[in-house]
């Protein structure tokens, strides 16, 4: 009796976990389902009910947005290309610190343009959310690439 509950608890326990990720997949896709502006539209107002920004804030947060939503689906689109052609190969050294290099102007940009944008107390906040953002995607990344079979 004891190794049927015992079976039984591991079961359900295992199902619960492999429908986790479903719910990633899912919207994840949504995501991708959306308009560059509708994305933009739904970041702003998460981050108006986070910041408590003002109209004029809104507007000039919502275009910032709707670039970045727009760089990421070129740079996918571009990725997705390389991946398709035939001599799909590792980037180079240089590319990569390329790749890199031009990332992080851009995260430098985005930081003075919401600087210049927000109030000190507001820039406070959004900086502490960005940066909780950041190492929870790196944390969500390694478990990601640890279910691949991946090491680093």
């Amino acid at each position: 009796m004891k190794k049927v509950i015992a079976i039984t608890v591991l079961l359900i326990g295992l199902v619960g976990y492999s429908q986790r990720g479903h719910q990633f997949d899912n919207a994840h896709r949504n995501m991708k389902e959306m308009t560059s502006e509708q994305i933009a539209i739904l970041k702003t107002k998460k981050m108006t009910l986070a910041l408590d920004l003002n109209s004029e804030q809104q507007k000039e947060i919502q275009k910032i947005n709707f670039e970045n939503v727009e760089d990421r689906k070129a740079m996918m689109m571009e990725r997705d290309a390389k991946r398709m052609d035939e001599e799909h190969s590792k980037p180079s050294a240089k590319e990569r610190f390329d790749f890199q290099n031009e990332r992080l102007d851009k995260m430098i940009a985005q930081k003075a343009k919401m600087k210049q944008i927000l109030s000190e107390d507001q820039f406070e906040k959004w900086e502490r959310i960005h940066q909780h953002q950041r190492h929870h995607r790196k944390d969500r990344n390694k478990e990601h690439r640890g279910q691949r079979g991946h090491s680093k």
